[in-house]
C-alpha cells in the first residue's frame, strides 16, 4: 500500500515539473517570438540601440570664411588651433613596441615647462592625477599656435598628443579693429561674430557643417568596404571689403602719433569715396586686438559714438535758411555778434567778444555762433530747421553696412534749443552721419549711403554672390546752394590768418575744402557743460578737389591738449591720400606695388638663404641679433601676408642684446621684446621714440628697458 502510495507521488511530482518545464518553454517562445514582432523592449528601441553601438557619426565643420581688404590682403582667416592633452593609461602601451603613455611624469613636466606658460610643480600635478586615462592642461595649453605644437613635438615625449581645433585669426592685430570685429566660439565649437564684419555677415562667413556616418567594430574601428553616409560641409563665404589697407595704414599711423602727441581721450580719422561712398580707411583710438581681446569699449565709434557735433551744423543750418529763402544774399545779409540774447539765456561766439557787425558768409567763416544763431531766427521756422536736419540724414540710421548703429537725436522744442542746435549744440550725430551729409557736396546734392562691404565671394568657386553698388539717395539740396556752401567751404580753408577758423588746414594746390568744429562737452551726470581748458570735441569736416570731390574726410579728438596735432592730422591725410589715389597730376607715383605671399617656416634655417627667399617675394624684414641660423619667427607659418607687413627673425644669439627699437610701434616694440625674453615698461601708444638702454648692450634676465 505503502509503495503505491509513493509511486503516485512521484508521478505527481514528474508531472508538475513537465508542467513547468512546459509552460517555462511555451514562455521563451512567447518572448522570441515578441521579439521578433517588435522593435521596442522596456521602452528601449533595438534596432537604434544597435545602431548606436556599431555606428559613429562624425561631424566635417565649416570653415568661416576670410575677410579681405579691397586690393585682396587678408584680414581674417581661419586656422589650425591646437589643445595640448597626455594619455595616463598604461594599458594604451599594451601590444605597442613603444610607449605610448606618459612614462617619466617628472621629465615630462619639465620638458614642457619650457614651452608652456606654466610652471613643472603646476604640470606635475595634472600628470600625476590618478585612475584617469588622459589629461588637459587648462587654459594655458589651449589655443597653441603651429610653431608651439612643433617646439613641443621637437620635445619627443611619449604620450604627449594634441586635439586639433580651428580658431579666428587676425594677422594685422589691432588693424582695423573696430570694423573687423571679432569672433567667439559657442558649446557646439561653432564661432560667431560678436562686432563688426563678423557679426554682421555672420551667416554669409558661417557655412554648413558635414558629417560622415559608418559602421565600426568592438575596437572603434570602421568596418572594411563598409557602407558610408556622408554629407559635404559647405564653407562660409568670403567677404571682401572697400578698406584699402594702404589708406588704413596711413590713417592708423596718424592716429598713433596724434594720439601720443595730444593726449586725447579718443579720437576717430576716417575716408570716404566721395563718389561712392566707400569707406576707404577707419581708424580709431584706443583700439583693441581682436586676436587676444583686450577690449574695454564695445562701441564702433565709426557708427555707435553720438556727440553734439558743434559748428560743422552751421553748414546745414546755413543750407536750410538758403533752401527757405530763395532771395537771401548772405554775402550782404549782416548779422551782430558777440552776444545774442535769447530771453534769459545768453549765446556767445568762441572768442567772447566777436567781430561786430559782419555778413553772414563772413560769420560762416569766422564760425560764429551768434550769426547762425540770428540766421536761423530771421529766416527758419523750427520745423523747418528740423526738416532739413533730417533731409540731411541726421536723426536717423545711415544704413551702413555695420551693426550697432545709433541715430543720434535733433530734438529741439524751445527757442534756444533751435538756435543752439544751429550751431551743433543740444543735438547728438555720428561720424557716420557726418560723412553722408558731406557727401552731398561731391554729388551735386544727392547723399550716398557710405558702406564698408565690396562683394561677398564663394570661397570654393569664386563666384561673387553680393556685389555692392553705390546708393544714392534722391537730390534733398539744390545745385545753387550747393556751390554757394562749397564756395564758404573754401574759404573756411584757403584764407588769411585771422580771416577764417580753418586757414590751418591750408595745402596749396590740394584745393582742400571743409569746416572746423569745436563742440564742448557735456557731463552725463549732471547734464551740464564742462569748463575745462580741453573739454571739447575738436574736428575738421572736408573734402578735395573742391569743383569735383574724390575724397571725403571727417576727423575729430576728444579732449585733444593740442590743436596743433588735428592740423597736421588731416594734411598728412590728404597728402598721403592724394598720392596714392594719384588724383593730382604732380603728385609722386605710389610706391612699389603691394603683393601678398604666404609665410614659410623659416625655423633652424641659415640667415643667408632665408633672406634669399624673402628677396625673392619682395618681403618686408628684420633680423634680430647676429646668428646665422633662424630660431624663431613672427608671425608664424601658414600666415598670408602681404609685402608691406613686416616680418620679424629671431637668430641663434648666445647673449641678451637690445635691439634698435626706434620708430617701432608699440606693437612691434612689445612682439619683439616678448620673443627676446626681455623685460620691458611701455608708456607710449604711438612709436617708439627713446629707448632707457642703447641698442646692442648686453643685458641679464633682470634688467627692465622703458620707452
Amino acid at each position: 500500500m505503502d509503495r503505491k502510495i509513493l509511486n503516485k507521488n512521484k508521478n505527481v511530482i514528474a508531472r508538475v515539473f513537465t508542467l513547468i518545464f512546459f509552460l517555462f518553454f511555451i514562455g521563451i517562445i512567447a518572448r522570441l517570438s515578441y521579439l521578433c514582432m517588435t522593435d521596442k523592449i522596456d521602452g528601449i528601441n533595438l534596432k537604434k540601440f544597435a545602431s548606436n553601438r556599431n555606428t559613429t557619426k562624425e561631424v566635417l565643420y565649416a570653415l568661416r570664411g576670410n575677410i579681405y581688404d579691397a586690393n585682396s590682403n587678408i584680414l581674417a582667416q581661419t586656422i589650425n588651433s591646437y589643445t595640448l592633452i597626455a594619455y595616463l593609461d598604461e594599458e594604451r602601451s599594451k601590444n605597442s613596441s613603444k610607449p605610448l603613455h606618459v612614462v617619466d611624469k617628472e621629465l615630462t613636466a619639465e620638458k614642457l615647462s619650457t614651452v608652456l606658460d606654466m610652471s613643472k610643480e603646476d604640470i606635475l600635478n595634472i600628470l600625476n592625477k590618478e585612475n584617469v586615462y588622459q589629461v588637459e592642461f587648462g587654459a594655458k595649453a589651449k589655443g597653441l599656435t603651429e610653431l608651439q605644437k612643433e617646439e613641443i613635438e621637437k620635445l619627443k615625449l611619449p604620450g604627449i598628443d594634441f586635439i586639433t581645433t580651428h580658431k579666428r585669426y587676425y594677422p594685422n592685430n589691432t588693424f582695423l579693429s573696430y570694423i573687423i570685429g571679432y569672433t567667439k566660439t559657442n558649446e557646439d565649437g561653432n564661432m560667431y561674430g560678436e562686432m563688426g564684419i563678423e557679426k554682421q555677415y555672420n551667416d554669409e562667413m558661417t557655412g554648413t557643417n558635414g558629417y560622415v556616418e559608418y559602421e565600426k567594430d568592438l575596437n572603434g574601428y570602421k568596418f572594411p568596404n563598409a557602407n558610408e553616409i556622408r554629407k559635404e560641409k559647405v564653407d562660409g563665404k568670403d567677404i571682401y571689403l572697400t578698406i584699402d589697407s594702404n589708406i588704413q595704414m596711413t590713417l592708423e599711423k596718424v592716429v598713433d602719433e596724434a594720439m601720443t602727441n595730444s593726449s586725447s581721450d579718443w579720437m576717430i580719422a576716417v575716408v570716404m569715396d566721395a563718389k561712392t561712398g566707400k569707406i576707404l580707411g577707419s581708424a580709431t583710438s584706443p583700439t583693441f586686438n581682436p586676436n587676444i581681446k583686450d577690449i574695454d569699449n564695445y562701441l564702433n565709434p565709426l557708427v555707435s559714438y553720438t556727440y553734439e557735433p558743434g559748428s560743422i551744423m552751421k553748414t546745414y543750418s546755413y543750407m536750410a535758411a538758403l533752401e527757405n529763402n530763395p532771395s537771401l544774399n548772405i554775402d550782404e545779409a549782416t548779422c551782430m555778434t558777440g552776444t545774442y540774447e535769447v530771453g534769459d539765456d545768453v549765446i556767445r561766439d568762441w572768442n567772447r567778444t566777436g567781430w561786430g557787425e559782419i555778413s553772414y558768409s563772413q560769420g560762416y567763416l569766422q564760425s560764429s555762433n551768434t550769426c547762425a544763431s540770428r540766421l536761423t531766427k530771421d529766416y527758419l521756422t523750427k520745423e523747418q530747421l528740423r526738416e532739413f536736419y533730417k533731409k540731411m540724414g541726421f536723426g536717423s540710421l545711415t544704413n551702413i553696412d555695420l551693426p550697432s548703429e545709433y541715430k543720434g537725436k535733433i530734438n529741439f522744442k524751445y527757442e534756444v534749443e533751435v538756435l543752439n542746435a544751429a550751431f551743433g549744440q543740444g543735438i547728438t550725430t555720428t561720424t557716420a552721419q557726418q560723412l553722408k551729409a558731406l557727401s552731398a557736396f561731391a554729388n551735386d546734392g544727392s547723399l550716398l549711403t557710405p558702406y564698408v562691404v565690396d562683394k561677398v565671394v564663394n570661397h570654393e568657386t569664386g563666384e561673387v554672390m553680393y556685389q555692392a553698388e553705390p546708393k544714392k539717395e534722391e537730390n534733398v539740396v539744390s545745385i545753387n546752394t550747393i556751390n554757394k556752401m562749397k564756395d564758404l567751404m573754401y574759404y573756411v580753408v584757403n584764407n588769411e590768418p585771422g580771416m577764417s577758423t580753418g586757414y590751418m588746414y591750408k595745402l596749396d594746390g590740394y584745393n582742400l575744402i571743409g569746416k572746423t568744429s569745436t563742440a564742448q562737452l557735456v557731463n552725463p551726470s549732471t547734464g551740464k557743460y564742462y569748463d575745462g581748458n580741453y573739454d571739447y570735441i575738436t574736428s575738421f569736416g572736408g573734402m578735395f578737389p573742391k569743383d569735383n570731390p574724390e575724397v571725403i574726410l571727417y576727423v575729430l579728438f576728444q579732449r585733444s591738449k593740442d590743436s596743433q596735432v588735428l592740423y597736421d592730422s588731416v594734411k598728412t591725410i590728404v597728402k598721403d591720400t592724394a598720392k596714392y589715389l594719384k588724383i593730382f597730376g604732380d603728385t609722386p607715383e605710389v610706391s612699389k606695388e603691394v603683393t601678398k605671399y604666404t609665410i614659410e617656416n623659416y625655423l633652424n634655417k641659415n640667415v643667408d638663404d632665408v633672406k634669399q627667399s624673402l628677396d625673392n617675394v619682395g618681403a618686408k624684414y628684420v633680423f634680430i641679433g647676429d646668428g646665422n641660423v633662424v630660431v624663431d619667427q613672427y608671425p608664424e607659418k601658414g600666415i598670408i601676408t602681404n609685402t608691406k607687413q613686416k616680418l620679424f627673425l629671431f637668430t641663434n644669439e648666445k647673449e641678451k642684446i637690445i635691439p634698435d627699437l626706434y620708430n617701432y610701434s608699440k606693437k612691434e616694440a612689445m612682439i619683439v621684446l616678448d620673443k627676446l625674453g626681455i623685460k620691458y615698461e611701455i608708456n607710449t601708444e604711438g612709436y617708439v621714440q627713446e629707448q632707457s638702454i642703447a641698442p646692442g648692450t648686453v643685458i641679464n634676465d633682470e634688467t627692465v628697458i622703458l620707452n
